[in-house]
């Protein structure tokens, strides 16, 4: 789920040295509900109940040096070790939520996150509307999705990460979203919170992630 937002009101949430990065001139930003799935570290097997867990982020999209990228400013997770481990050694933001996604049919989803520390929520359910795609370079979808680097900011500097996978396949979706105060607390001056103005559905992809090194020390 994607609504245009207040660049001003989306730069207070990022670190220095990044830009947000437009479309149109226009900044955006994505709400993502989905399931991680045997997530693991490289050269290492995947742990069952650890592994495979609900998370719901929210995503800005942004470039440094010319490379476009994404900050999260939140990943609300249900997975402590997640929750413990990444925000200490990559200073990637998750918190820890009871987040869950619910597969109905292979073309309606119903998902609720509430965060543990302050409840912030964000439920509802989608229903596929059309075929799958794959983005044209130059249109909006590939703008959002195609992005294969990730920044974070930690310890008092700037760390980015590169990512891989295929191209992303989707398709056009419908939501009702029930609730969404996860959206509401970062303020990006988004009038209607429970109306996206672009959804989308994924089957999802298989992601490999490089290590985040620092690329900037500020001072």
């Amino acid at each position: 789920m994607h609504w245009k937002v207040d660049a001003q009101l989306l730069q207070k949430h990022l670190p220095e040295g990044l830009e947000i990065d437009l479309y149109d001139g226009e900044a955006y930003i994505g709400v993502i509900p989905f399931t991680m799935e045997k997530v693991r570290p490289r050269g290492l097997p995947w742990v069952p109940l650890v592994s495979t867990f609900g998370e719901f982020n929210i995503r800005a999209y942004v470039t440094k040096d010319g490379i476009p990228g994404v900050f999260f400013l939140t990943l609300d997770a249900q997975s402590r070790v997640t929750c413990f481990h990444a925000p200490r050694s990559y200073g990637l933001a998750y918190r820890y939520a009871k987040a869950k996604i619910q597969v109905q049919t292979d073309e309606r989803y119903s998902w609720s996150s509430r965060r543990k520390v302050g409840g912030e929520s964000l439920s509802g359910t989608a229903n596929s509307s059309g075929p799958m795609e794959q983005a044209v370079q130059g249109s909006l979808e590939y703008f959002l999705f195609e992005r294969y680097s990730l920044y974070t900011w930690h310890k008092g500097v700037l760390h980015r990460a590169y990512t891989h996978h295929l191209p992303w396949k989707y398709c056009a979706a419908q939501v009702e979203v029930e609730a969404n105060t996860l959206l509401e607390s970062y303020n990006l001056g988004i009038e209607k919170l429970l109306h996206p103005e672009h959804i989308h559905m994924s089957p999802g992809v298989n992601v490999q992630t490089w290590n985040i090194e620092p690329i900037e020390v500020m001072k």
